[in-house]
């Protein structure tokens, strides 16, 4: 290869290094600390602040629309992540029918329930954290008090065992055959399995593990929701009497459960 040649390579490298190393550096320098009004922060997207604010405004927006018809209003936690075994998209079916028995339970003239799953609020190239700021805005309340919200729902084992129609007798066999089912006629879901998801992942997931217990984002909003109750005990405004409600799997939970916080999730600052 002539010198020239050669040279010109080896220049034409150290800049297309350069440039990379540049675009490394601007993505870098695009994540931010994000704190809230109550104390919780994450390494987000600093240009997808715009639309985390914008989501929170709408969400703010019908939760007060559903309030002036009458109802009252409550957020659900529900994990829709596939980590550990689990489906993207048929997690956002499950937290549908979830929202939709919450409704059917109270009432659907008493009663409205928030899913953060619903297409509306997609954040797209969003990560975990991106979302997490946009929930935990609205869970906190403009003066980190939930004042947004007249209650809470966790999602757990029984509205997933709902949606598969699980009755205590060979469930997991009903997991299998869902699973296959969906193979032949789901292709998203064939897609995912092609791509790594395997039937005793998916077995071990919804026969056990399908509930916010094993989401890294319900672990957050479960802590979330503990702090804003403790600044509501400590509000003269509110006190014991008037903390934010917290169902679990359809059930009320003892006070020394919601009082106690759990490992976080997303939560965490930029590293420096």
């Amino acid at each position: 290869m002539p010198m020239r040649n050669a040279r010109a390579l080896v220049a034409a490298a150290a800049l297309s290094g350069w440039a990379l190393a540049l675009v490394g550096g601007v993505a870098s320098a695009a994540k931010t600390t994000e704190c809230t009004k109550i104390n919780v922060c994450y390494c987000v997207d600093s240009a997808l602040r715009p639309a985390v604010d914008d989501k929170v405004a709408r969400a703010r927006q019908l939760l007060a629309d559903q309030r002036k018809a009458g109802k009252l209003v409550g957020y659900m936690s529900v994990p829709l992540s596939p980590a550990g075994g689990g489906n993207f998209d048929l997690n956002r079916e499950v937290a549908s029918s979830a929202a939709d028995a919450i409704v059917q339970r109270f009432g659907t003239d008493q009663i409205f329930v928030l899913n953060p799953t619903l297409k509306d609020f997609d954040l797209p190239n969003a990560s975990g954290a991106d979302y997490m700021l946009l929930w935990t805005m609205l869970l906190e309340g403009p003066n980190g008090l939930g004042e947004d919200l007249d209650f809470t729902y966790f999602v757990g084992p029984q509205d997933f065992a709902r949606f598969f129609k699980l009755n205590g007798n060979a469930d997991m066999a009903k997991v299998d055959a869902f699973f296959d089912d969906r193979v032949k006629t789901n292709p998203g879901f064939a897609k995912a399995v092609k791509d790594g998801l395997s039937k005793t992942a998916f077995r071990t997931y919804y026969a056990l593990k399908a509930s916010t217990a094993f989401s890294r984002g319900a672990h957050d909003e479960w802590n979330i929701v503990r702090t804003v109750n403790e600044r509501r005990r400590m509000d003269p405004k509110y006190g014991i009497a008037n903390q934010l409600p917290v169902l679990f799997d359809g059930q009320g939970i003892a006070p020394s459960q919601w009082e106690t916080s759990i490992a976080d999730g997303y939560v965490g600052k930029c590293a420096m």
